[in-house]
């Protein structure tokens, strides 16, 4: 008697018929064959004529309606009925109820078989489930035909099992199966995918008649191997290049970090009109990666006059091209008007789940956001997207937090993680070395040591983070521990470790550790020194005052082509106050960067130093000649989820009267403790008394005073700023965090100061 399972005789019961009736018509089927579908697609025998399938009421009936009404027509023992049940359970992947239908159909041909094991193929299977139902079909006397071992080859390739593979390859030579190109195409690609190349090119090299599918798969397979040496030379000897042989080349190339040859063979390809959407998505990925705008807008231009710029492979394509050449808000038109704040827009037309679909598309644009620098776009495009519910994954996370990490905004940093928890991302190693990195450039060193400390890892960018958040926190003896630690570990440091090493020993004028790892850095782990190495090093001898020890750096290492070290040697001068020597390195400055306003001021601002007025007043003047100006000091503070911008001399805040007003008064409280306004950091000549104006409104004076003034006696006050800060300002927030017994934080442009009880965490080394 033929099993039928409660759902099936739900549905029976659904059509029409009693649980009992349902029940009798099951005991009898096999004692009532049907003749199945006429040419009109109804089922026709017995008392089942006239019933029409598959569509009812106008809708597509499901495979268990489908079932039910056959059992109730008396035709599911028909082959072709029962077959066609069977692809309907197949296709809607229920693949346990095919199975089990499978088990009671009793007539079961080549095409009964090669659907139940084309579904389990398909589905991803085991490979024992789909050998056993391959060998379960020999041993039942049914042949299987070049269609069922093309698809248990396949699920082979999918699930890169050779040893099936191999048999089934074997069964076809020992039963001197005439595979035609189709089949042979299927053994090649499972070999190929296997990463059984040599076998592969064996049977390639034996094949009669190469269809361009073999070429491609041989050349797709040395792709994916790397070898793009044996993909090059099998691909100029192709006959015929398809656009899947340029696409598979091309791509190849750039996967393989071969982009500029990629970029060769596209210009040979003549943007020919055998172009498809693949490879419209290809050449734009190419023009991301080698930062070639004008190719992507020649694509571009090509991909709407062939209309395929509706198509969502190629706008994703079009956003991260655009974004990563910088072009961010024409990559923002492509995507579609983005919702202001936390409100979406009348106008905005895309639903929560169109949004979660186009997640890589927000994912380049707010990387590309955050690489020109615009992250308040990158955080109100954040904002839009959990507002509309959109997928957030793990790539756009580590941007807002690269976000965060760059302007100090530690409140939307905070929440960020807090987001993480909540939906699950998994903590893995990059994810947890952007947590590391945005607190620690916070000045959350605390936090950032937890997430660190969760479980060592050998991975050497969280580390690397970590010894870059002490080293800008003014922690360099505590970054040179870890770094020993991590080599103890047996993680191998990498040139971008370094660099945060240097700056640890330049910020602590830790000159003769600087000096050691400079040297091991070349001699033990065979890295060539980049410019941000040979700067730490010039930046260390001059904190030191070695100002002659720099020269002689400069020249025995050929680095005086470098403006940075220069720069930094400049500084140097003006923090020792050789004039001399600091006008002779404005000279080479002058010759390398003439148009960069840096050299000027810091010249300007070491003659006025020295009260050389007249040489200040001539340097103004040669930068006022060329058009120069100085960068305008900018500083911000976070509260409440609103960041507050404040510049000297700027009256826009709502709040500016009250402002000044209680640091006027502030600076008189601090000056009966000892704090004396430096009157000499004034690029003018002026008297003491106004001199002191001009230095008491720095940007960062009024972000603390405003701080101090909105928050409570016992929250530490975070300022960020654009430029470094100067002594005056240092001396007086020391003062500020002694008078008020709070803990005061600033980030400048090179690093963080940390005050506390009038001392600030840099020793004084800044």
């Amino acid at each position: 008697m033929v099993r039928v399972s409660t759902a099936l005789l739900n549905e029976v019961t659904a059509i029409g018929l009693t649980k009992n009736v349902s029940e009798t018509l099951v005991a009898h089927l096999s004692k009532r064959p049907l003749r199945g579908p006429d040419k009109t697609g109804r089922l026709v025998g017995g008392e089942a004529i006239g019933a029409s399938f598959p569509i009812k009421d106008g809708l597509q009936w499901t495979p268990e309606q489908f079932h039910a009404r056959a059992i109730k027509n008396f035709s599911i023992q028909s082959p072709t009925t029962a077959n066609y049940t069977l692809t309907l359970y197949v296709k809607s992947q229920k693949l346990l109820d095919a199975h089990r239908l499978f088990d009671e159909i009793p007539h079961r041909d080549v095409r009964t078989w090669t659907t139940l094991l084309s579904g389990f193929c398909c589905a991803g299977s085991s490979s024992n489930i789909v050998l056993d139902l391959f060998r379960s079909m020999q041993v039942e006397g049914v042949t299987p035909n070049d269609f069922t071992l093309s698809t248990v080859l396949k699920s082979c390739a999918c699930l890169t099992s050779l040893k099936l593979g191999k048999e089934v390859h074997g069964w076809i030579l020992r039963n001197g199966v005439d595979a035609d190109s189709v089949l042979e195409n299927s053994i090649l690609d499972m070999y190929v995918k296997c990463k059984e190349l040599d076998s592969a090119r064996i049977l390639f090299d034996s094949m009669e008649e190469k269809s361009t599918v073999a070429w491609n798969v041989m050349i797709k397979g040395y792709v994916n191997d790397g070898d793009m040496e044996s993909s090059m030379n099998l691909f100029q000897t192709l006959p015929f290049k398809d656009v899947g042989s340029w696409n598979t080349l091309i791509h190849g190339l750039m996967r393989n970090g071969r982009a500029r040859t990629a970029l060769e063979l596209l210009y040979e390809k003549k943007l020919g009109p055998i172009f498809n959407e693949f490879t419209f998505s290809i050449v734009l990925c190419l023009a991301a990666a080698l930062n070639l705008l004008d190719l992507g807008r020649q694509i571009h231009s090509r991909v709407i006059r062939f209309g395929s710029d509706t198509n969502e492979f190629i706008r994703t394509s079009l956003i991260d091209m655009y974004s990563k050449c910088g072009k961010v808000e024409i990559a923002s038109s492509i995507l579609g008007k983005i919702p202001v704040g936390c409100e979406m827009v009348p106008n905005y037309k895309m639903s929560p789940g169109e949004l979660s679909r186009q997640t890589v598309s927000f994912s380049s644009l707010i990387s590309g956001y955050v690489h020109v620098g615009d992250h308040e776009s990158a955080f109100r495009t954040f904002r839009a997207m959990i507002y509309s519910q959109a997928m957030v994954n793990e790539y756009i996370v580590t941007s807002i937090l690269s976000a965060c990490a760059s302007t100090g905004v530690l409140g939307l940093g905070l929440q960020v993680h807090a987001y993480i928890q909540k939906v699950g991302h998994k903590m893995d190693v990059p994810l947890r070395s952007s947590l590391v990195f945005m607190y620690a450039e916070c000045g959350n060193l605390e936090d950032a040591k937890l997430i660190f400390e969760v479980e060592k890892s050998s991975c050497v960018g969280l580390w690397t983070s970590m010894i870059s958040g002490l080293a800008t926190n003014g922690r360099g003896r505590e970054a040179i521990d870890l770094f020993e630690c991590m080599l103890n570990e047996g993680v191998i440091p990498n040139e971008i470790t370094f660099v945060s090493v240097l700056s640890a020993c330049s910020h602590s004028g830790l000159l003769e550790e600087g000096g050691k790892y400079f040297k091991i850095m070349k001699e033990v782990y065979g890295i060539k020194p980049r410019i941000e190495h040979f700067t730490c090093m010039v930046d260390l001898y001059g904190r030191r005052g070695q100002l002659d020890e720099i020269k002689q750096f400069i020249y025995q290492n050929g680095i005086s082509n470098l403006a940075s070290v220069w720069k930094s040697f400049l500084f140097s001068c003006r923090l020792h106050r050789n004039v001399e020597l600091g006008n002779w390195v404005h000279e080479k400055l002058l010759k390398l960067i003439p148009d960069d306003p840096e050299p000027y001021v810091l010249s300007s601002n070491l003659c006025a130093n020295d009260g050389r007025w007249e040489e200040a007043a001539t340097i103004r003047s040669q930068m006022r000649k060329r058009g120069l100006r100085k960068l305008p000091g900018q500083s911000w503070i976070q509260l409440k989820n609103v960041v507050h911008t404040f510049i000297m001399g700027d009256d826009s805040h709502p709040k500016s009267l009250e402002i000044h007003a209680f640091l006027d008064d502030l600076i008189g409280r601090l000056k009966e403790i000892g704090y004396s306004p430096d009157a000499k950091l004034v690029m003018h000549d002026v008297e003491q008394e106004e001199g002191e104006k001009f230095v008491g409104f720095h940007s960062e004076k009024i972000a603390i005073a405003y701080g101090l003034m909105n928050t409570g006696s016992r929250m530490p006050v975070r300022v960020m700023k654009n430029l470094r800060i100067c002594t005056d300002c240092h001396n007086f927030i020391k003062s500020a965090s002694q008078h008020f017994g709070r803990e005061i934080i600033v980030r400048d442009i090179h690093r963080f100061h940390h005050f506390r009880d009038g001392k600030c965490s840099c020793g004084d080394w800044w």
